[in-house]
């Protein structure tokens, strides 16, 4: 299904009914629980309430939201980007999104949300208001939102779909912009992991050897490999991880300790894929004599395209992945 290219302003014709909090956080991207936050800290909320209890949002009320969407997406503080919004005359905002307080005359733009928006493209809705709340650093949103789709979609669907396209734009971000957006790059990526915690495991096979995960030495980035075990977890298939730039003398006595059914190695970069390091793992031995046995190497990462590894077997996508371990443990 081909995601909106971002929040749409109030109808023309001004026959746009009044909406939920429910309704309007889906059609911005953003959590209920933020809406109501922002309420309560910056007075940006609907005009009226149905019987006085239940919020019900004009499309005044939602451009107003659009225009604050649009100004945190460029880094705007919160506060200040209410401020803004709230003063902007409503006509004005019919029209079209005004400058930030302050900012006169700035130049055009296509990307949705303005000129500091994460590069997204066309992608899921869900990817902006996770996009949103992690540029204006907004922890509460940016765990609702991870939550929530993770719960919506499942594991494989919402990091394929969802999380990875944000993390990677949110890189591409950093990598354009002279060392800015770090903070917003390590905030979502902590937030991810601990989601990826947080999801549900189903209870091991009893009759399957685990799956060993780990990052090859030197290697510090470890959340596709943490979304792979939680995705295991999910499937009742045991896995072991050992997180980032697991040395290779600890790999060694993981994988005799454990006799696992699989060795999953991550790398990111080609100078942290070590062709020496496969032969190394494929080639270790376990079990009495007479009948050792020997693990699967499973490559993941981009670090390792374009290189040929005997003995080992190329993973492509968290879905695939999961379907290749599962195959290797016994039925």
């Amino acid at each position: 299904m081909k995601a909106d290219s971002g929040p749409q302003g109030p109808a023309e014709d001004g026959v746009t009914a009044a909406l939920s909090t429910g309704a309007v956080a889906r059609r911005l991207g953003v959590a209920p629980t933020t809406l109501r936050s922002w309420e309560r800290r910056y007075a940006i909320g609907p005009a009226t309430r149905e019987d006085g209890r239940h919020r019900r949002w004009t499309p005044e009320d939602i451009a107003r939201l659009e225009e604050m969407c649009r100004l945190t997406a460029q880094g705007v503080p919160p506060a200040e980007a209410a401020r803004a919004a709230m003063s902007t005359p409503a006509t004005t905002l019919r029209r079209g999104p005004a400058a930030p307080t302050g900012q006169h005359n700035a130049p055009a733009s296509h990307t949705p949300g303005g000129p500091n928006a994460l590069p997204l493209g066309d992608v899921r809705q869900e990817c902006r208001g996770l996009a949103r709340a992690a540029v204006r650093l907004d922890a509460p949103a940016v765990d609702a939102l991870l939550d929530a789709v993770l719960a919506e979609h499942g594991l494989v669907v919402a990091w394929e779909e969802v999380i990875a396209p944000t993390l990677h734009a949110v890189g591409r971000k950093w990598a354009t912009s002279g060392e800015r957006y770090v903070e917003v790059e390590h905030l979502l990526s902590w937030h991810v992991s601990s989601a990826l915690r947080r999801v549900r495991a189903a209870a091991e096979r009893p009759d399957a050897p685990p799956v060993l995960l780990a990052c090859v030495p030197g290697e510090q980035h470890s959340l596709p490999v943490e979304a792979l075990a939680a995705a295991l977890g999910e499937r009742g298939l045991p896995a072991r991880m050992f997180g980032p730039a697991l040395p290779a003398d600890a790999l060694h006595e993981a994988v005799r300790r454990l006799g696992p059914a699989a060795v999953v190695l991550w790398a990111q970069s080609r100078s942290t894929a070590d062709r020496s390091l496969v032969r190394i793992v494929s080639g270790i031995h376990w079990g009495v004599k007479g009948a050792r046995k020997r693990t699967s190497v499973l490559l993941a990462g981009p670090g390792w395209a374009g290189g040929a590894y005997p003995g080992s077997l190329r993973l492509h996508g968290l879905g695939s992945a999961v379907d290749v371990v599962e195959a290797l443990l016994p039925r």
